[in-house]
């Protein structure tokens, strides 16, 4: 897939990253791969990119990030929480400096009033600053609600990693 948009961002993720030394990590749901994959296709990526998680299943989600069963109960899969446990569970599973994790209902289906289509919890975490989280309501198809997931996953790997001016 040829998307200038995606490659261009992943290029200034991989320059922030590599000008501080960092390496980071991925735990996604909702776009099942895709951050990794648009990292990984930077050559030279192997010098800042870590692994991924793709933890579609909740089960997944406690398996190999962590993410607490009760916290799933309690606020579900797409949910700030549930988020910032999956980026601590990918910073404390990995090498890397810095973690995005993603969740969210991509659609067409899986909406509910509370929780529509196209609602997205985002968290990023470093090692040394408290993680942050995000829900955004993307429009679109499936296809564009999962796309502007990782534009806006990897816009907050560019602002955390890049110097403070």
């Amino acid at each position: 897939m040829n998307d200038s948009e995606l490659d261009t961002l992943a290029c200034a993720a991989g320059a922030a990253l590599a000008g501080r030394g960092w390496c980071m990590a991925t735990a996604e749901s909702c776009t099942g791969g895709w951050i990794a994959e648009a990292v990984t296709a930077i050559s030279g990526s192997s010098a800042w990119f870590d692994r991924g998680f793709v933890t579609y299943s909740n089960a997944a989600k406690i398996d190999m990030l962590g993410v607490s069963p009760a916290t799933l109960t309690a606020h579900g899969a797409v949910s700030e929480t549930t988020a910032l446990e999956m980026v601590a569970g990918a910073l404390e599973r990995s090498l890397a400096d810095i973690a995005v994790a993603v969740s969210g209902i991509a659609g067409p289906s899986g909406g509910t009033p509370d929780k529509p289509v196209g609602l997205v919890c985002l968290a990023w975490a470093t090692r040394n600053v408290p993680a942050r989280a995000l829900t955004l309501r993307f429009a679109g198809d499936r296809y564009a609600v999962r796309r502007q997931t990782v534009l806006r996953a990897l816009q907050g790997i560019v602002e955390l990693a890049s110097p403070a001016d």
